[in-house]
C-alpha cells in the first residue's frame, strides 16, 4: 500500500468516526472506543474498498449495524 493510499484510508476512517460520533451524540474518543469494541472499525477496514465508494452516511449506518450485531447498543 502506498503512502498516499494509507493517508486516504486514515482520513476516511477519521471522517467516519467523527460523523458517527456526531450522529450519536458522542465524543470522537467515545465513538472510537465503541466502534473498536463492537467491530465497527474492523468492518470499515476490511470493507474499505467498497465502503469508500459510497457516502460517509452509508458507512456510518453500516458500522452501526455491525456493532448492533456484535452486541453494541446506543441509548
Amino acid at each position: 500500500m502506498s503512502g498516499r493510499e494509507l493517508n486516504n484510508r486514515i482520513e476516511y476512517m477519521v471522517t467516519c468516526i467523527g460523523d458517527f460520533a456526531a450522529q450519536h451524540a458522542m465524543t470522537p474518543a467515545v465513538a472510537y472506543t465503541f466502534l473498536k469494541k463492537y467491530k465497527g472499525l474492523s468492518f470499515l477496514t476490511d470493507c474499505y474498498d467498497v465502503e469508500h465508494t459510497q457516502s460517509v452516511q452509508t458507512a456510518v449506518d453500516d458500522m452501526y449495524e455491525v456493532c448492533v450485531r456484535n452486541g453494541g447498543r446506543i441509548s
